[in-house]
């Protein structure tokens, strides 16, 4: 009988690429085809309803029910000209992925069958929110929640071959009110973030009345041919290989990034892409990344909650279209020992709606005190709340990678560069100077700042928070993530610091110092208070970890602990006042996320068990029988000791790391019971994280120098050789 990695091997080695073509010769032809964009509602809408809903996207006005109706009819009609027959409230629950609930647009009536969608449907919905995560704010038998529609984030249609169906983003609530997904903070955050950057511009430009946070998704994976996924139980259930001996030929020789890409993938990318494209993701990049199959895509910039609705929605397309080339697209954080894993790079600025970028440097004294304002505002930001923000981006998934040489570490810190550190420390250093110009304009001993080019800063991909020219690039989110978490809190703590920022420059007016004088003045002292953030060495080093403890930094390297942070009187304060969480919202997200940590690692456990003793031990034992029957039989032939030594020596070596594989895989399952008896999440999540996880280690070294030793015909499990290798 062929085994299942046999079975695998074949039919990986046989695939043929399906054909792929675009929908038109130009990508400007099909763009944004399946959304209900601008472009649509001018269209389909009345000049004064189009109007109000522009409003409400752009201004966040209300909609009334009237105009709801008039939308509503819009969107059916279009939708259902595009073969649409179904819509759904697409929305973020906190599972980690989307939710949907499809309902027809048919209707029976006794006039006759007909297509209807009302204003009221396009509004709110009520899917069941007892089965969702929440943290203990919805009991079992309460299955009332409400999704509410997002203006902000156009509707767009889902293409499959059995049909088509209308998307319409929507926030998820429970019926009394609390958050029970990811997009309604995030969006409260934004709001902050808004009115705090705006009060601040006046000082400089009355003009801007609305500032958006902008944000670039840079999306890493892993692509592995579907049957050798489906033969890997590890890969299959826990989405990362539990066991497996690192291949001769990694990542070494470096000869994978940026490398020529493989046909099959190239065809999967540009399918996926298309797809993409067609629901309205900028996509702009594609490349190989540094391991073996591993990938990334990348869009262009967009406002920050559509850029995140769009990596969402990317996530689950790459996902179903990998499936038409046989592939499977491995999202998860570190689905390979011994090479790079995959992150999420967040690039996230701040725009003004006269078009000007916070974080760019201008060429003016006026326009670099006021870059000056924003960058260090947020440098402050993230020194006062670096556990809150470490918090954002802690998962069991992601503990893997943070500080694995190839990823930033758990110690948060700030990257700018060598001219801008220079500029920082000559200001707070600096007399400031109320020296009067010819053109009247204050100069207040703030050094020249070049406008700076993409270039002009080199990047360093161990900082978790690193400048790169005009934004802030956060590269501690993992991959899987839902990037809405860490650019909550990220927008948060900005928003708040600049509320302080502008207490105290109004302070100094107040006691008659000039407004740029008093600016400078508070630029100077957070200069001084975070400096301690600022890092431009290797975060990977035992120096700087040192460093880092002295300074009084945080080095939080599991998520369990990572995640009191949420629930800190100084976070609750902040979070609370700002009308982003509530108390019992906050422990509700604590607790959901130590309750996924702890049962994460409980799969994981079970898996280990199922795998080690159905698999790796029975196939280590059948070749030990062969070795076993192979000295029998030299024996009988009257051979020496010397020619027994052979078999005698490989049996000797199974049997001691087979011994510890099932020793250590039955105590592991043992802690586990004893863990599980524990009631209280945070302590179950640290019970697994140190008393079962523990033994993860342990059980891969010794099968994994098993699968070193045992005959190649007989290993039950895709190695990763075939795994990374197989194109």
């Amino acid at each position: 009988m062929k085994s299942l990695r046999t079975i695998a091997l074949k039919e990986a080695q046989s695939r043929i690429s399906p054909e792929v073509k675009a929908p038109a010769a130009k990508i400007s032809e099909f763009f944004g085809v399946n959304v209900f964009d601008k472009k649509k509602m001018k269209d389909f809408l009345s000049k004064e309803v189009y109007e109000k809903l522009v409003s409400a996207i752009d201004q966040g006005e209300l909609i009334n029910l009237t105009d709801a109706n008039q939308i509503a009819a819009a969107m059916k009609s279009w939708a259902m000209g595009k073969g649409a027959t179904h819509y759904t409230h697409w929305f973020q629950p906190l599972t980690g992925t989307t939710a949907e609930k499809h309902d027809s647009f048919f209707e029976p009536s006794s006039e006759g069958p007909i297509e209807k969608f009302a204003g009221s449907a396009l509004v709110q919905q009520e899917p069941d929110a007892s089965s969702f995560p929440n943290g203990g704010i919805r009991n079992t038998f309460e299955a009332r929640g409400y999704t509410a529609w997002d203006p902000s984030s156009p509707a767009f249609i889902m293409e499959s071959k059995a049909g088509k169906t209308l998307c319409i983003p929507t926030v998820f609530v429970s019926y009394t009110g609390e958050a029970l997904d990811y997009k309604a903070p995030l969006l409260k955050a934004l709001a902050a973030m808004d009115k705090a950057a705006v009060d601040v511009c006046q000082y400089f430009d009355k003009s801007i009345t609305k500032v958006n946070a902008s944000l670039g998704i840079e999306q890493e994976y892993f692509l592995v041919d579907l049957s050798m996924y489906n033969a890997r139980p590890d890969l299959a259930l826990t989405g990362r290989t539990l066991f497996g001996h690192m291949s001769a030929k990694g990542q070494q020789l470096e000869d994978h990034y940026f490398g020529s890409i493989p046909e099959r993938v190239f065809t999967f990318m540009v399918d996926f892409e298309n797809e993409a494209l067609k629901l309205g993701i900028p996509l702009k990049t594609r490349h190989n990344e540094v391991a073996p199959s591993q990938f990334e895509c990348a869009p262009i910039y967009e406002e920050i909650n559509l850029a995140i609705d769009h990596n969402q929605l990317l996530m689950d397309l790459m996902e179903k279209v990998a499936l038409r080339h046989n592939f499977k697209v491995l999202l998860h954080e570190k689905p390979y020992a011994g090479i790079n894993g995959s992150g999420k790079h967040n690039n996230w600025s701040m725009i003004t709606d006269t078009g000007k970028n916070l974080l760019a440097p201008g060429k003016t004294p006026k326009n670099n005190l006021m870059f000056l304002t924003f960058f260090v505002n947020t440098i402050k930001a993230v020194h006062e709340h670096s556990d809150l923000l470490r918090a954002s981006i802690a998962s069991v998934s992601n503990d893997h990678r943070l500080g694995a040489n190839e990823a930033p570490p758990a110690i948060i810190s700030i990257f700018l560069g060598q001219q801008l550190n220079e500029v920082l420390d000559e200001i707070e250093h600096s007399r400031i100077s109320k020296k009067i110009k010819e053109d009247n304009a204050l100069w207040l001993g703030i050094p020249k700042i070049p406008q700076i080019l993409l270039d002009n800063t080199d990047r360093n991909r161990t900082s978790p928070f690193a400048f790169t020219g005009n934004k802030f690039e956060l590269r501690a989110v993992g991959s899987s993530a839902n990037s809405a978490a860490p650019m909550t809190i990220l927008n948060a703590i900005v928003a708040d610091q600049l509320v302080k920022f502008k207490a105290e420059v109004d302070k100094l007016i107040k006691k008659g110092e000039k407004k740029d004088i008093a600016l400078l003045t508070v630029i100077k002292k957070y200069i001084k208070e975070s400096k301690d953030i600022r890092f431009e060495g290797n975060g990977y080093s035992q120096e700087w970890a040192d460093e880092a403890e002295k300074r009084g930094l945080s080095n939080i390297k599991t998520t369990p602990k990572a995640l009191d942070a949420y629930v800190s009187e100084k976070s609750t304060d902040l979070l609370t006042r700002l009308n982003i969480y509530s108390k019992r919202e906050l422990h509700a997200r604590h607790d959901i996320l130590l309750e996924n940590y702890y049962k994460k690692l409980q799969i994981e456990a079970r898996v280990i068990g199922e795998v080690a003793n159905s698999m790796i031990i029975p196939a280590t034992v059948a070749y030990q029988n062969s070795l076993i029957e192979n000295a029998k039989g030299l024996k009988e032939l009257g051979l020496d000791d010397a020619a027994l030594s052979t078999p005698v020596s490989i049996i000797n070596k199974l049997s001691q790391h087979l011994a510890i594989v099932k020793n250590s895989t039955d105590a592991m399952l043992e802690q586990r019971k004893k863990v599980n008896t524990i009631e209280d999440t945070r302590e179950k999540a640290i019970g697994y994280d140190e008393k079962v996880k523990s033994y993860f280690d342990e059980i891969r070294y010794h099968a994994d120098k098993l699968e070193q030793i045992v005959d190649d015909s007989v290993w039950p499990l895709p190695k990763f050789r075939e795994l990374l290798f197989m194109k």
